[in-house]
């Protein structure tokens, strides 16, 4: 399902309400001009699942942080920041998995030069 961004809170907490109990995945997809922010949902219970995508600006990529309502988001938010600098609206996320790198530019995104901001030991 495709929702708008302002939509995901409340559709993600209404697909909790509605069975939808774990958080699988969060993941991005660099479309160039914007990026899809995909949540897949499983319920244990119906043993279905869902999936959520959200069209965010590629140029100023942000979106609502939803570990308030799956805690399992934590290091999948964290993956959004670092790999595509998309910025995470109610946290403050500093870099773990590439405190090496000093570029701007995220290595999953489709702009990203690879070898061109690592550093070398």
């Amino acid at each position: 399902m495709e929702i708008q961004k302002e939509a995901l809170l409340k559709t993600l907490r209404g697909l909790k309400e509605n069975g939808y109990d774990t958080l699988k995945y969060i993941t991005a997809v660099d479309k160039n001009s914007y990026i899809e922010v995909v949540y897949l949902l499983y319920s244990t219970l119906s043993n279905n699942s869902e999936v959520v995508v959200v069209e965010v600006d590629g140029k100023k990529p942000e979106i609502d942080t939803v570990t308030e309502i799956y805690h399992s988001a934590d290091w999948y938010e964290r993956e959004l920041a670092e790999m595509f600098l998309i910025r995470i609206k109610g946290r403050n996320i500093k870099r773990l998995l590439l405190e090496e790198w000093n570029g701007v530019l995220a290595p999953l995104r489709k702009d990203y030069v690879w070898g061109s901001d690592y550093k070398k030991r």
